[in-house]
């Protein structure tokens, strides 16, 4: 099957916390960054996933967001560390691509966004993304 979503990071579950419709999914990256995904319950046990579990997580360019420093206060669970590879920017949209410990991601945000931060190849930032935009898919 061929996706869409540019956003693909391989990693291992190390935990599981099940609730009655959702659970709460630990992945840790290749690079060794840890992130949580917000899947049904159902999607657990239909994929059965489990600690040790090899997935997949997925998220779309469009649910990252770019700080340029870790942010705290915040509810999004998901902050990876990064440096901006690549910035493609038009004049109302703009592709900021960052690389990550074990692989990248594409994060699609404003062109005002990229010119406020001062976003440039090179630069250390932190992708943001909320544990309920993370899909997995099981390897």
């Amino acid at each position: 099957m061929s996706l869409s979503i540019r956003n693909q990071l391989a990693g291992t579950v190390t935990a599981v916390t099940t609730g009655e419709a959702m659970a709460v999914v630990k992945v840790r990256l290749e690079g060794g960054q840890d992130i949580v995904a917000a899947i049904t319950a159902e999607a657990v046990k239909d994929l059965g996933i489990t600690a040790g579990s090899a997935v997949t997580a997925l998220v779309k360019a469009t649910e990252v967001a770019v700080a340029t420093g870790p942010v705290d206060g915040i509810s999004i669970r998901n902050q990876l560390a990064g440096t901006v590879a690549d910035v493609a920017a038009g004049p109302a949209m703009a592709s900021v691509k960052v690389d990550v410990a074990g692989g990248g991601l594409t994060a699609a945000i404003t062109a005002d966004a990229v010119d406020a931060l001062g976003l440039a190849a090179g630069n250390s930032v932190v992708a943001l993304i909320k544990a309920t935009e993370i899909s997995l898919a099981t390897v």
